[in-house]
């Protein structure tokens, strides 16, 4: 392991870090934060601190009994100020992902249900049957970018499972208009372009922002009041329309503009983050074509030991989103520094899955060393932890596998170029720069792949 550890010495006040301006910190984060955090594991040691614009101080740290703590006691933390200021202006102030204490709970609760157990798994014709029309589209002996596609298979179950819209027009505007909203926030110099403008007014990239979100709402509103006069609205199984049904303990109900941000926040993290995570196991399951082969077999076969291990390690290997925080209102040991109130803690996803205490070879794509059982709950933390565990981790999961399965028994695909995606950042999460080029050398018929009794075959076109 890189850096040192602190062992059974606590130190009062926060850890080192780099001295540069906060301006320059936060350059290099946006830009590429897996760099930075490698260089001060290896500079600082495990637990270091970051200093950034608009946010301020956030100590990071990557040991499981940190995590755990700072985890164990969401009830009481909150949330730093940084996740606020970056997501509040597209996701809105109830957005899930934002609100704390007592209200997260309230909300939590309400919209729990529709992503555990078979109500989840109703929307598996839904992802398989969208996975199945993309590639149908595919070019066929062309290079071609994977990430995209992903995007529009993960977009097409959001707007039929989560949003129920069964319109054709009306899911083709939603769609233009989400996918203008996503590249408009996508990359880090619009974020830090747009933070600086929204101290200015509604100018440039954030005015520019505001009339795509305009456009968006007016049709999610649409939707929504839709939802809200249909008589039957209690026996669909779309997620908007059980948030409408849906009763808080006392009695009320999301209003329109609660129900808009929890969609919207849906979007952005069941959306962006599955696709990512899709793309990203392609291009891990390239540079591994014994994996590859090994996993097209297992899925002709009917099992699924292998596929969930190839996910688990995907995830592990690749976090989406690198990492979390909280806020501290209580004086707290994390990290082997005995940390103050008001300092906010960044547990890194990343940095916890890349211990080489914790995993043998941590960066190496070996999904067999998830055959033999889960990993432990705090050495594996890809959709974060606590009470603000991510609330669709089981049905990204789920997404995730149902696509790999979908694709792998029609598509013939290999890799596009010889060399390993680079890390990318997109919106809040470490996307592969290039897209995971490919090239898809033929398909077989759906019916033929439907078949585990069919030998393989090419067809193309």
């Amino acid at each position: 392991m890189r850096g040192d550890r602190q062992v059974g010495v606590l130190i009062l006040g926060l850890p080192p870090g780099p001295s540069a301006p906060k301006l320059v910190q936060t350059t290099r984060w946006m830009r590429s934060p897996v760099k930075l955090m490698e260089d001060c594991r290896e500079r600082y040691g495990e637990t270091f601190v970051l200093r950034m614009s608009r946010v301020g101080e956030l100590v990071f740290v990557s040991d499981p009994p940190s995590v755990k703590r700072l985890f164990s006691a969401d009830r009481e933390n909150r949330l730093p100020e940084g996740r606020t200021v970056l997501l509040e202006p597209v996701l809105g102030r109830r957005s899930l992902l934002l609100l704390e204490g007592d209200d997260h709970l309230r909300s939590r609760r309400l919209m729990l249900p529709p992503f555990h157990g078979e109500r989840m798994r109703a929307y598996e014709a839904v992802m398989g049957e969208a996975a199945e029309r993309e590639l149908d589209s595919w070019p066929v002996g062309e290079r071609f970018a994977l990430h995209p596609r992903m995007q529009a298979i993960t977009l097409e179950v959001i707007l039929r499972a989560v949003f129920g819209v069964e319109d054709p027009a009306r899911r083709e505007r939603l769609r233009t208009l989400l996918v203008r909203l996503l590249d408009v926030t996508s990359s880090p110099t619009a974020q830090v372009v747009g933070l600086a403008s929204r101290r200015l007014g509604r100018i440039g990239p954030y005015r520019r922002l505001m009339r795509v979100m305009e456009e968006a709402d007016g049709a999610l509103f649409e939707q929504i009041a839709e939802r809200r006069a249909d008589p039957e609205v209690g026996e669909r199984d779309d997620i908007l329309s059980m948030l409408v049904a849906a009763r808080f303990q006392d009695g009320g109900q999301m209003d329109d503009a609660e129900v808009r941000d929890q969609l919207m926040t849906l979007l952005l993290a069941g959306h962006e983050t599955t696709a990512t995570a899709l793309a990203w196991a392609f291009d891990l399951l390239f540079r591994r074509p014994d994996a590859m082969e090994r996993l097209r077999a297992e899925i002709a076969e009917g099992h699924d030991a292998y596929l969930d291990a190839v996910a688990t390690e995907t995830l592990r290997v690749r976090p989406v989103v690198p990492s979390v925080g909280r806020l501290l209102t209580a004086e707290a040991k994390l990290g082997g520094y005995e940390l103050p109130a008001g300092t906010a803690v960044m547990p890194s996803i990343y940095l916890v899955h890349t211990r080489d205490d914790l995993y043998d070879d941590p960066y190496e794509f070996r999904p067999e060393r998830f055959l033999d059982g889960a990993p432990d709950t705090y050495s594996w933390i890809p959709f974060g932890g606590g009470t603000r565990r991510c609330l669709g981790a089981a049905f990204a999961s789920f997404e995730m596998k149902v696509v790999l399965r979908t694709i792998l028994r029609r598509a013939e695909l290999r890799p596009g170029t010889d060399r390993p995606e680079p890390y990318g950042h997109r919106n809040v999460t470490l996307s592969p720069r290039n897209g995971t080029p490919a090239l898809l050398d033929g398909r077989r018929p759906r019916h033929a792949a439907a078949s585990r009794e069919d030998e393989p075959a090419k067809v193309a076109g």
